[in-house]
């Protein structure tokens, strides 16, 4: 049962160490804030409070399985590598693809509840 809990301590300094070095990590999550106020002000559903969450944990995930790879191809070649940057620019796409649909379901999401919004002030 001790192992079982130190996985958990290991995790976390993983994700420690990804949030002090990763530049896109914190604005991911600095995104995260500002799309979860967002969401309370709209008062989104509950289907799309847990679309959204799955979102987020698409991009953060992809995010540290990015991180992890560029550690590991860094420790097996240090050395400037054609095939190494290869992997590093794959497993990056990989962060931009979920990125990119996590953009569009937050718009699928938004957009009907900015339009009544901003209709229903306009139109008053």
């Amino acid at each position: 049962m001790k192992k079982f809990f130190r996985s958990f301590g290991y995790a976390y300094q993983g994700v420690r160490y990804a949030l002090s070095s990763e530049l896109n990590l914190r604005i991911h999550c600095l995104s995260i804030i500002v799309i979860t106020t967002l969401g309370f002000w709209l008062n989104l559903k509950p289907i799309e409070w847990v679309t959204l969450i799955a979102m987020f944990g698409l991009v953060v995930v992809a995010e540290l399985l990015n991180t992890a790879i560029e550690q590991l191809t860094n420790l097996v070649s240090p050395d400037f590598s054609k095939k190494a940057g290869l992997v590093k620019d794959i497993a990056a796409a990989a962060v931009l693809i979920a990125a990119i649909i996590a953009l569009l379901v937050g718009c699928i999401i938004f957009y009907p509840h900015l339009q009544t919004r901003f209709f229903t002030v306009y139109a008053s």
